[in-house]
């Protein structure tokens, strides 16, 4: 019989998490929490495979029993860091992470670590949602400046997404923007850039998806600045829950098996004429502010995910 524990794997500051955590508590669900960047330092780990893996994680406080886990949420660790004063350090982290993370990978998991890596790559994402019969925008990854100005003359007005976060060194972010054609200049050779038809928009949806149940929001952008990327302009956005068609709902979850994914946040774009258009899913998106916005109960449906033993 499996256990009853559930691990989840992030940093000290994550009120996502600590809105599942405090609803698991509610339940009288026993919960660990541990962020992995502290080993070998600070995480003891002693694991024995026979038949299967046993052993504990041990942090300064907590011991994680390895047989007692029933279901794992890799939510937003930090990564492993090694001291530059340990001899062979770069080594000693290739062996430390591999070592944690092969340990970890035989657990259950809600979304496993390797299919949120894979899911992470945006290209993958929208060739499998337009597997999967969505509307995907036209979308051009170059760092060829020609290239960038001849699908801006074909497909404009076009905009301009970063691939990851797009948290700059400097502590800038950068968000979705419109790109004047003119400004398509051989900077664009420094790094791969993606570029994406800009499709007009009535409003946008976040649908948060949990074990097949859609949660779905509507939100609406009152200024310029938020509707080319209703990210950076929190302030002046509206929220609503929202009633998803059928036969959108059945393609986003799709769009998650074919992706190994239990958990996932979609934005969509809802057109002027109706349509829905595909822009991304994150395996491991933020939710929080949509459940105090809305009233979805998107903490309680991720408590049941983590209860079950997958």
């Amino acid at each position: 019989m499996g256990g009853r524990t559930v691990a989840v794997f992030t940093g000290d500051l994550d009120v996502t998490a600590d809105a599942v955590i405090m609803e698991l508590h509610r339940r009288d669900v026993p919960v660990v929490r541990c962020d992995p960047a502290t080993f070998p330092a600070e995480i003891m780990l002693g694991a024995r495979f026979c038949s299967g893996w046993t052993g504990h994680l041990r942090t300064g406080s907590r011991t994680l029993n390895l047989s007692d886990v029933a279901c794992a949420w890799w939510r937003r660790p930090t990564p492993i860091t090694i001291p530059g004063d340990v001899p062979e350090a770069t080594w000693v982290r290739r062996e430390a992470v591999a070592g944690l993370r092969g340990v970890l990978s035989a657990l259950p998991w809600l979304n496993h670590p390797d299919d949120i890596r894979a899911a992470d790559h945006k290209p993958l994402q929208l060739a499998v949602a337009a597997a999967a019969g969505l509307r995907v925008p036209a979308t051009l990854v170059t760092n060829v400046p020609a290239e960038a100005r001849a699908f801006a003359e074909d497909c404009g007005p076009v905009v301009y997404k970063p691939f990851t976060a797009g948290i700059l060194d400097s502590g800038h972010v950068i968000y979705a923007s419109a790109v004047d054609p003119r400004t398509l200049d051989d900077s664009i050779s420094v790094t791969a850039h993606l570029f994406q038809q800009q499709i007009p928009k009535a409003y946008e949806l976040r649908v948060t998806a949990v074990d097949g149940h859609l949660f779905t929001a509507r939100i609406d952008a009152t200024t310029d600045k938020g509707r080319t990327d209703w990210r950076s302009d929190y302030h002046n956005l509206r929220y609503s829950t929202y009633d998803l068609p059928v036969d959108v709902a059945a393609k986003l979850r799709t769009v998650l098996r074919r992706l190994r994914l239990r958990f996932g946040a979609f934005d969509l774009i809802a057109t002027p004429g109706g349509e829905y258009v595909f822009l991304e899913v994150n395996p491991n998106g933020q939710w929080a502010w949509i459940e105090d916005e809305t009233g979805l109960p998107i903490a309680s449906a991720l408590a049941d995910a983590l209860e079950k033993e997958k």
